[in-house]
């Protein structure tokens, strides 16, 4: 990624959340059948048509989406770990949580605020 003074792009991975059966043949409460997913491009979340996705099963991994899109150290475990247990104590289902390729942003496009030092008058709070 360039960093120079005037670009102002950042990338981010779409993300892959699947349900995973367990291999037990346990009992699955939350709804999912082997190959429900959803996937995360950008900040859209976009599910394959006539497919539904529990809300409970996607406020479980909504906290961790953020951090997963982005680029993180070797050794973090943001880096490493990636399935989510079913927020269902009693379901047996996980959801994995798998980076696709990386999708580049423009800071404009995505947000009013300009970049500290471009213009900026101090009116956000810095």
């Amino acid at each position: 990624m360039s960093h120079e003074a005037n670009d102002d792009s950042f990338e981010l991975y779409d993300l892959r959340v699947e349900a995973v059966m367990p291999e037990d043949g346990g009992k699955v409460y939350c709804g999912a059948k082997p190959g429900d997913h959803f996937e995360l491009r950008g900040e859209m979340l976009h599910l394959p048509p006539g497919q539904g996705f529990s809300i409970y099963s996607i406020a479980a991994v909504l906290p961790l989406l953020a951090a997963k899109q982005r680029p993180t150290h070797p050794n973090d475990w943001m880096t490493s770990d990636a399935d989510v247990a079913c927020p269902d104590p009693n379901c047996a289902s996980r959801l994995r949580i798998t980076r696709l390729s990386l999708r580049r942003f423009s800071h404009a496009a995505t947000t009013a605020v300009p970049l500290p030092g471009a213009g900026d008058d101090g009116a956000n709070g810095e």
